[in-house]
């Protein structure tokens, strides 16, 4: 088992050349992880054990009847969940199943939860593998190994050249690379949305509200309210068995199942609640800041005076009146990577080669600040 987790760790590893926000980094590395491991500890628990429990009679072989109720569904009875346990009903959910069909609650969905758990980490995982592949190893390329900032001044005066000659020369062509980036961000924000509604059509409509009904159970008098929890995750369940007596007669046997396996996906499935809220809300203030930065160049020039103190503002300007939103964002995350004394080299020189050429006709350059 550890060595499982150790692969997974490798798998979701951030590589050291930052190609992307914090944010999206939590969707495809943090959130697979975490998925993944809880898949990981479902079906060891659901595969290595037993994920359920039922009282028998005689007639009808433990295995048999664990197995049947397990593939074929338990349920349990709504109207019953606000009786009072030990009195009206010996458990909540739990009764005399004789009245209306319609009141029976099945469940179905325990034996999926380790597949579906492993099927949302793979999205999570999409919008990155669709940014690594548009990416191509571009800022990996660029940096050179300046991000180290150790080695011999020809060295490092022929790598910043080098950078800065295909700063000059690819000028304003970056924008449809920056643009594919914003839309993997705006995917990572459908996928977390789409996964609320995926889980809640899994259970039955009732995920979308659980974590406000489970804070609103807290909150309130306990004996006069279900716990959505045990609604949603029920340890205790009924299962009918039919079967032909001696005489060809159908038989029913009612059972009564534990499912142990619900303690652990309640405490799950209310943590990813509670998740992907976080992750919704920090994707949707992303994007907004993503857009503030399309359509407002002074936007652009205040948040890279603000990360990159050493780099004079009258460059920053230069470069961001001359350029497009696009070279700005490749400057963002190349200033993410490369040593920061190295950057302000490249920044004021490519600003300098600006400001001797605007009296130059360059194609497609204008003296005035461009939006993207």
């Amino acid at each position: 088992m550890l060595d499982i987790f150790r692969g997974l760790k490798n798998l979701v590893k951030v590589s050291h050349v930052k190609t992307d926000s914090i944010v999206f980094r939590l969707h495809y590395s943090i959130t697979v992880m975490i998925l993944m491991s809880f898949s990981l500890i479902i079906t060891t628990r659901q595969y290595v054990g037993n994920p359920i429990d039922c009282v028998h009679t005689k007639d009808i072989p433990e295995d048999v009847l664990n197995t049947y109720c397990w593939i074929q569904s338990t349920y349990t009875l709504k109207s019953l969940f606000l009786k009072k346990q030990g009195i009206s009903v010996p458990y909540p959910g739990i009764g005399n199943s004789d009245g209306d069909p319609a009141d029976k609650k099945h469940y179905k969905y325990y034996q999926w939860v380790c597949f579906c758990l492993f099927f949302q980490a793979i999205l999570f995982y999409t919008p990155r593998w669709l940014w690594k592949s548009w990416e191509g190893g571009k800022i990996h390329a660029l940096i050179m190994d300046l991000d180290i900032g150790i080695c011999s001044e020809a060295e490092k005066k022929q790598k910043k050249k080098l950078l800065l000659d295909y700063l000059w020369e690819n000028l304003r062509y970056h924008n449809w690379w920056a643009y594919r980036y914003y839309v993997c961000e705006l995917l990572a924000l459908i996928n977390v949305i789409g996964q609320m509604f995926l889980m809640n059509r899994f259970f039955d409509g009732e995920f979308m509200t659980f974590g406000l009904d489970v804070i609103d159970y807290m909150e309130t008098d306990q004996e006069d309210r279900m716990d959505p929890m045990i609604y949603i995750f029920p340890r205790m369940t009924k299962c009918t068995f039919f079967k032909y007596g001696s005489s060809g007669e159908v038989e029913k046997h009612d059972a009564i199942c534990i499912l142990p396996l619900n303690v652990v996906n309640e405490k799950i499935y209310i943590f990813l609640w509670f998740w992907f809220i976080l992750l919704t809300f920090l994707t949707l203030l992303t994007l907004i800041y993503r857009v503030v930065i399309i359509f407002s160049p002074r936007m652009r020039v205040y948040l890279f005076r603000m990360r990159f103190r050493l780099v004079r503002r009258d460059a920053i300007e230069i470069i961001v009146r001359r350029s497009k939103m696009g070279d700005w964002f490749l400057l963002y995350l190349l200033g993410e990577n490369i040593d920061t004394v190295i950057f302000r080299d490249v920044v004021q020189d490519l600003a300098n080669r600006l400001g001797h050429n605007q009296h130059h006709r360059v194609p497609g350059l204008k003296g005035e600040i461009q939006d993207a």
